[in-house]
């Protein structure tokens, strides 16, 4: 569990990490640098749950790369609402949401927090939006849970 207090903020008391993968971890269906190290680091304080759509067909690749398996959505339109889903079945109140896709807008939305990660795949509107924290690129995303007075600096009022 990793707990953090934010001043004007209830208690954070995150026990999951729900990640999208392909343009949050992984450009163009390849893992991004530096990802892999900070997911077996977080793994120590979150259970990490990766969340895709297989856009690319590699993401068995990943899984392996990760020693993760990711849960793969429906190739359907609706992949918002099965993430958002997904989250609430966790215990939303203890899940950190992390994305940069349309379809991530929802989980950030029902989580406890929602990190938008701004990569080279880009990031919609309406996920920016949703989001508590906007950071340039997942391996920030990752180092405000692994630096959490980072996410104290950021959120406090």
């Amino acid at each position: 569990m990793l707990e953090v207090g934010i001043p004007g903020r209830e208690r954070l008391r995150l026990v999951h990490a729900v990640l999208d993968v392909n343009g949050t971890l992984a450009c163009d269906g390849e893992l991004l640098p530096g990802v892999a190290e900070r997911l077996r680091a977080l793994s120590a304080s979150l259970e990490v749950h990766l969340l895709t759509g297989n856009t690319y067909g590699r993401q068995d690749e990943v899984d392996r790369a990760l020693g993760l398996k990711a849960t793969r959505l429906s190739d359907r339109p609706g992949q918002a609402e099965e993430k958002a889903a997904y989250v609430r079945r966790l215990g939303a109140t203890g899940v950190v949401a992390i994305g940069n896709g349309a379809n991530d807008t929802l989980m950030l939305e029902v989580a406890a927090l929602g990190i938008a990660v701004v990569g080279p795949e880009g990031t919609a509107g309406v996920t920016l939006r949703a989001a508590d924290v906007v950071v340039p690129d997942i391996g920030a995303a990752l180092d405000l849970l692994l630096r959490p007075r980072r996410l104290i600096a950021t959120l406090r009022s």
